[in-house]
């Protein structure tokens, strides 16, 4: 096909070693800013989230058989959930760990029913209507989070203030008016700003480079003893379970971005290698990156506006990129430095950036003329937002409680099933 040339350096072509080394460090960095802002918003460290990723990365490489130019890094989707099952641990992350580890495995469940039987079922299950507002409730969810860090409380101090004024100003400006790879890491460039302007007005605190070492073996947590390292357990209670039901929406992301993905690079991803095959490996990435105590992984935007800017395809960059970042979260330096970030940079930035989720949300529906003259999309959305933003909560024992994104997202499919209207087309 014609599209297929659409990419400068292909899917299966390797670059020039000194070539191929530049344009993965360039891969890297731009999925940087996503990948470590998750497990600094979570408490994750950021050193076994970067390992997770590479290693991850790998895994989803041979489990497509080097066919799709992926790079996964940290999921923003799981965060609130996450943070809701250790706070009801009393801080403990068993419970995450073990939720993470079983979506994986649901991802693996869903490759293998989608190879014997279709993804027809996903489609109807998860229409339009219902990822939509299923988007918007994970970004609107996490916007008290954003006020918080930035400092906007009463008590905030104006240093913090400027500070996350002036990291949502840059974050914003590069969005707009850079050019070329510059305007693929607008949330990098807005870090690395707000990270100088906090350094100036004396918020940075850059104590634990008085201990760091060159290089440092990643802050692991394993389910069970390992001398050294954090430990977990495996945990299936309450807190756990409440956790799952997010996966529908991150397997509802996953198959958006290989669609536009193979848009791009000219190819169809979800027939070859098959949308069972990058399940598959979405889903081992993230329970591996869980039973290292990292979040979970998954495929998101960055990495698919790097390809569509740069039009470098390349499997072997992506590649290259995940061994630059597994050596990155050995360097005990950069690390400590990562960690220093204070919260008014990161609650500047995550005022735009989770706006930017919800207004994501919005633009399905936009996209696929989603017809709210119509009732019942109209009762599926409302009840939805309600739901996810109205503080909903179903206790499942415990002090376990299924709220937020999971909840609005199952009564979202529940509405959508029953909510059939006659000689009604399915959006």
């Amino acid at each position: 096909m014609k599209e297929e040339k659409s990419l400068i350096i292909d899917i299966n072509e390797k670059p020039k070693p000194s070539i191929w080394a530049l344009l993965s460090f360039q891969h890297v960095f731009a999925m940087f800013g996503a990948t470590i802002l998750v497990p600094i918003l979570t408490g994750y460290p950021v050193s076994v989230a970067l390992f997770a990723s590479g290693v991850g990365t790998l895994v989803y490489t041979v489990c497509t058989k080097g066919k799709v130019p992926v790079y996964l890094g940290s999921s923003f989707a799981y965060i609130t959930a996450v943070i809701l099952a250790v706070e009801a641990m009393g801080g403990n992350i068993s419970a995450a760990q073990t939720g993470l580890m079983l979506v994986g495995l649901i991802y693996v469940l869903v490759a293998i029913i989608i190879k014997f039987i279709g993804k027809a079922w996903i489609d109807k299950l998860l229409p339009p209507i219902v990822i939509g507002p299923m988007i918007a409730v994970i970004g609107l969810s996490l916007a008290g989070s954003a006020i918080s860090n930035a400092g906007f409380t009463s008590n905030g101090t104006p240093e913090q203030m400027i500070v996350a004024v002036i990291t949502f100003i840059v974050a914003a400006l590069v969005s707009i008016y850079a050019k070329g790879f510059l305007k693929i890491i607008p949330f990098l460039v807005a870090i690395v700003v707000g990270y100088i302007a906090a350094f100036m007005f004396g918020l940075v605190d850059l104590s634990g480079l008085e201990t760091a070492t060159l290089f440092s073996i990643p802050e692991f947590a394993f389910p069970f003893h390992v001398e050294g390292f954090r430990q977990y357990e495996f945990y299936f209670g309450p807190e756990t379970l409440a956790i799952l039901p997010v996966a529908i929406v991150t397997i509802s992301e996953h198959i958006g971005d290989h669609t536009v993905l193979g848009k791009i690079c000219g190819k169809n991803f979800l027939k070859d290698p098959g949308i069972d095959k990058t399940l598959m490996g979405d889903g081992i990435a993230t329970a591996i990156s869980a039973f290292l105590g990292g979040p979970a992984n998954t495929t998101y935007g960055e990495n698919t506006g790097v390809i569509g800017m740069t039009k470098i395809g390349s499997v072997y960059v992506t590649c290259g990129a995940a061994c630059i970042a597994i050596l990155i979260s050995f360097l005990d330096y950069v690390s400590v430095i990562i960690s220093s970030i204070p919260a008014c940079v990161l609650g500047g930035m995550s005022i735009l950036l989770y706006g930017v989720i919800a207004s994501n949300g919005l633009r399905i529906l936009v996209d696929n003329k989603i017809d709210f003259s119509k009732q019942r999309n109209l009762i599926i959305a409302s009840a939805m937002l309600v739901v996810g933003l109205g503080g909903a909560v179903l206790p499942l024992g415990g002090s376990a409680t299924l709220s937020g994104t999971a909840l609005a997202a199952i009564v979202g499919i529940v509405l959508n099933l029953i909510l059939v209207e006659k000689n009604e087309k399915e959006a």
